[in-house]
């Protein structure tokens, strides 16, 4: 979310950057609506204390016996008591638009990010390793797993749909080693914490991270039937709040209370509604949500290894076979929240984190740069970490398996975030996140990359420590 008064004093500042994204300059737009919203909070700021002036001054125009002044001035609060709750709501009504608005602009690329168009203006930072030479044809991992038995899109098809797998025996089993190989070093030597969130939230958590509202079509929703105790409890305890505030004893006067408690009872909402994490970046980076730190708590390095859900709505016809664009995957990710001076090296710091698994994997891979047309919504850069698979395409190819973003004070406005440094005074903090890494696509390269010519998979050093013993992943028989 963007500051309303950062866009007033750089307005020419704030279109430009807009213009590297792609967008229209909206600096005016923005500026007329605040415009609106600040002169009908002022009305009624003014109407209320005139309010609170002429109720003194009735008093003192009765202490003085002047009957007629005293009658004007009630008329006068009486006309403000009944035209407030309009101004009120004009406020709140220009509020809100301005605060829609802000929430569909995407957080404002760094100076140093490559502009371009879409991903062909990506460019490269460096690589890692080189691609392996084979006596072999390499096969795609889909052939390699269901030709081993243990890769089943069929079963999950019936199971689920389109885009969903079961995995079995040895590739089951490594890809738990995978994960928890990633979730080792990234706890035991970069110094993240574990966390094992929820993998349902709430609306206000997916719009903290910035998923909700513009992304809303690519996320799974679950929702829940309330009891009907828990919603005759709620809507009773809030009619005896708003009869309170009235002047209305329930028990004094039940009739009068009875219109309370219907009105409340048709309020309640029967059902509950959830998100299903797209990412664990939404339940880590909500974890100081609505709060204020304090400076010698960052950095704050958190990780987890959860399953992710994506609806992969603008995905139609791209990867339909095997695992790489799935709706239901598992994944390591990686937050930090830190001060605006260490963002930058934070940035650096956790992509270094995210290529030392890989590079401990084996696994050849080029960092990318994204450009301005390619970035996250919410991020000011992003690098992608794209790992070479063999038998992807024709010949091979590089797939994205971790992205690391800088999102600045982006999503620490939209969570109300804070950490108090040494002069005491509350700051946004900044917020990053990355995949270290996406376990699914992981175990794809280590598939494809450590496939041998009679169709099995050798298990990489670092993971034979997890596997039980299992070196070479075959066909039993």
């Amino acid at each position: 979310m963007h500051d309303i008064k950062s866009i007033r004093d750089n307005p020419d500042a704030f279109d430009a950057a807009l213009k590297r994204r792609g967008l229209q300059p909206l600096s005016a737009t923005l500026q007329a609506i605040d415009e609106r919203r600040r002169a009908a909070i002022l009305a009624s700021e003014q109407a209320q204390a005139r309010r609170n002036s002429a109720s003194k001054e009735i008093g003192e125009a009765k202490k003085a016996r002047d009957d007629a002044r005293a009658t004007a001035l009630m008329t006068e609060v009486a006309e403000l008591k009944t035209r407030m709750p309009q101004l009120e709501a004009e406020a709140k009504a220009a509020d809100e638009e301005l605060k829609k608005e802000l929430e569909q602009i995407p957080n404002l690329p760094l100076d140093e990010v490559p502009d371009g168009a879409d991903e062909h203006g990506n460019v490269e930072h460096h690589h890692y390793g080189a691609k392996r030479n084979y006596a072999f044809a390499p096969k795609p991992h889909f052939d390699l797993g269901e030709a081993l038995g243990q890769m089943d899109f069929n079963a999950a098809a019936k199971l689920s749909g389109a885009r969903f797998v079961v995995l079995k025996k040895g590739l089951a089993r490594l890809e738990r080693a995978i994960g928890q190989f990633f979730l080792d070093v990234h706890t035991g030597e970069h110094g993240y914490t574990e966390v094992n969130p929820p993998l349902l939230v709430r609306d206000d958590a997916m719009f903290g991270t910035a998923q909700l509202p513009k992304f809303r079509e690519d996320q799974f929703s679950a929702t829940s039937y309330r009891d009907n105790t828990e919603i005759m409890l709620e809507a009773l305890n809030t009619a005896i709040e708003e009869a309170r505030s009235d002047g209305i004893d329930a028990i004094e006067k039940p009739d009068e209370f009875r219109a309370y408690y219907s009105r409340s009872l048709k309020a309640v909402p029967s059902q509950e509604g959830h998100w299903l994490i797209p990412t664990a970046e939404v339940p880590l980076t909500n974890l100081v949500r609505e709060s204020i730190l304090d400076e010698k708590e960052l950095p704050m390095r958190l990780t987890a290894l959860t399953p992710c859900f994506r609806a992969e709505a603008g995905a139609a016809g791209r990867d339909t076979r095997g695992m790489i664009r799935q709706h239901q995957f598992t994944k390591v990710e990686l937050v930090s929240i830190t001060t605006p001076e260490e963002s930058k090296n934070e940035h650096e710091r956790m992509l270094s984190c995210a290529e030392e698994v890989l590079r401990r994997l084996g696994l050849h891979y080029r960092v990318m740069t994204l450009c301005t047309g390619d970035m996250g919504f919410a991020s000011q850069k992003t690098y992608d970490i794209e790992v070479w698979m063999p038998g992807q395409g024709e010949g091979g190819a590089y797939r994205e398996i971790s992205s690391c973003s800088v999102c600045g004070d982006f999503q620490a406005r939209r969570m109300d975030a804070r950490y108090r440094g040494s002069d005491n005074k509350p700051r946004f903090v900044h917020t990053l996140n990355g995949s270290g890494t996406a376990v699914g696509r992981a175990l794809i390269a280590v598939i494809e990359n450590y496939q041998q010519a009679d169709g099995s998979i050798a298990v990489p050093d670092v993971l034979l420590p997890y596997m039980g013993g299992l070196k070479v992943i075959e066909r039993a028989g």
